[in-house]
């Protein structure tokens, strides 16, 4: 049967319900049924398309094209019963994204030039730029927002698909921006407010730092707790410490920078999410690899095509055929 069906052509419809073809010879059914008794009570119709053929069989003139404009309004009739459908074009169903925010620092300790990238010696937030570009190139399809932090937080960008303006508005930041300490739980809270209205289980903060909470009026753990009750998963990187003091550029043993490792973990484990510490740029890079794996992009699911139904087509030529009939009984009468 599959065979037959694929050797119809494409413009060919399938019929939903099939069965309902087998209504096709009831006219015939209804003439061969027994007669009924001479004297039995009856319902007469002037038009009766059971005995159409009899007329036709009498040999008046004409009478056939009446009988084939019937039988063509019930076949069509029949084909509009069972559903005919055509297979629309294919539609990819939406990808599950992720409603993600970034949140990035801006204090000034961020201008430290202790990282390298490329063979060279940059700063901290160069460094961190070039890691963040390449992870937000991996997350097609995510809504991405951006907020920077320093003394205070601002969210740069909303919610967006558009990675390209994200990027943009990242490549402009500059140390400072936000002033020169750090608002740790300002930054969360604003996160939080961007992201409460997003569909629960899509809602992440990834949230990248240097230093501890040293300016807002939300302590960060007051912030944690917001952030769990919104639903929203938090991943913190803290960034830099490489246990070496900058000095007018050159790197000294024995300085280490102060970063609240607790406090970031504590945030972390609290709303679901983890807690990562990066010392260079390779560690930097590969924990948003590992990021990726926590928050994958789900591709889209396989292309569906949607059944277009076709019965009002035959319905249309049955109705016609039908009034031709009536209009050549008129004629004929």
């Amino acid at each position: 049967m599959q065979a037959l069906l694929d050797l119809l052509p494409a413009w060919w419809p399938e019929f939903a319900w099939p069965w309902l073809w087998a209504l096709l010879p009831l006219p015939l059914l209804m003439h061969w049924w027994p007669l009924r008794e001479e004297n039995a009570p009856a319902l007469r119709v002037p038009y009766d398309p059971a005995r159409l053929h009899l007329q036709a069989a009498q040999g008046r003139g004409g009478a056939w094209i009446g009988t084939l404009l019937l039988w063509l309004a019930w076949l069509f009739l029949c084909a509009a019963a069972a559903r005919p459908q055509q297979l629309g074009e294919p539609v990819e169903p939406p990808r599950q994204t992720r409603q993600m925010m970034l949140a990035v620092d801006l204090s000034g300790s961020m201008d430290e030039p202790d990282m390298q990238l490329g063979g060279r010696i940059v700063d901290r937030l160069t460094a961190a730029k070039a890691v963040l570009a390449d992870f937000l190139d991996r997350r097609e399809g995510d809504r991405i927002g951006l907020v920077v932090f320093g003394q205070r937080a601002y969210a740069l960008t909303p919610l967006t698909t558009d990675r390209a303006t994200v990027r943009e508005q990242l490549r402009d930041s500059v140390v400072g921006l936000a002033g020169r300490e750090t608002a740790l739980g300002d930054a969360i809270a604003l996160s939080v407010k961007r992201l409460r209205e997003q569909p629960e289980g899509q809602r992440v903060l990834i949230m990248l730092t240097d230093g501890i909470n040293t300016a807002g009026v939300l302590e960060p753990l007051k912030a944690a707790e917001l952030a769990k009750a919104e639903g929203v998963r938090v991943y913190t990187v803290a960034f830099g410490g490489s246990g070496q003091a900058s000095f007018f550029g050159l790197q000294l043993p024995g300085g280490e920078d102060p970063v609240d490792e607790k406090t970031l973990s504590t945030i972390a484990s609290e709303t679901g999410g983890r807690f990562f510490r990066a010392r260079d740029t390779d560690e930097l890079a590969g924990i948003y690899a590992e990021l990726d794996r926590l928050e994958p992009v789900h591709s889209a699911g396989p292309a569906v095509r949607p059944r277009i139904e076709r019965y009002v087509w035959p319905l249309g030529l049955a109705l016609l055929f039908g009034l031709l009939a009536l209009a050549w009984r008129g004629l004929r009468a």
